[in-house]
């Protein structure tokens, strides 16, 4: 069963990216401690909780992908992990979280730069895209404006050689 993901436009293709044009969208986020692995599981537990009925309605929402980090480079938490949230929601039709470490927040519409990989979650994998995604960017004049995303959109039991991953970054529009 395929899951629901943000709406995007495919602007340009390039060897190794492409350049989307995201819709507006909401999600659920939460900062967390640990390592790539660690601070993984824990968000995931926190933010699956939410969607899964811990909220103030006790109303069970759907799965989506991705499933978003950021490395934050401030002091506090290691990363930011979100939830993309259904598109029949709004800021207030949205349960409200009975945990208050989670935030839910609008996205606004932007231009980000894709590079797709597959493969296991870890941060080597990650970090060797994550460079090749930006060299390419550098190579080819992109102005990059935000911080690396990692999207996953597989859950654990996917075969790791099926898994799509990708790197996601915003871009000067």
């Amino acid at each position: 069963m395929a899951l629901e993901e943000p709406q995007f436009d495919v602007v340009r293709r390039a060897d190794d990216y492409e350049i989307r044009l995201y819709a507006s969208h909401l999600v659920a986020e939460v900062d967390v401690d640990g390592d790539h692995d660690e601070a993984g599981n824990r968000a995931f537990g926190i933010l699956a909780g939410y969607i899964f009925g811990d909220n103030g309605s006790a109303e069970k929402m759907a799965m989506t992908a991705p499933v978003t980090s950021t490395e934050l480079s401030t002091a506090g938490a290691n990363y930011t992990y979100a939830f993309v949230m259904e598109r029949a929601y709004t800021m207030e039709t949205l349960p409200q979280p009975k945990d208050p470490r989670i935030r839910l927040r609008a996205m606004p519409s932007r231009i980000m730069a894709v590079r797709q990989y597959s493969g296991r979650w870890t941060e080597a994998k990650y970090k060797k895209n994550e460079r090749a995604l930006m060299q390419s960017l550098q190579a080819d004049g992109v102005t990059v404006t935000g911080e690396p995303i990692l999207a996953r959109y597989d859950p654990p039991f996917m075969p790791w050689f099926l898994r799509r991953n990708e790197v996601m970054v915003e871009i000067r529009r």
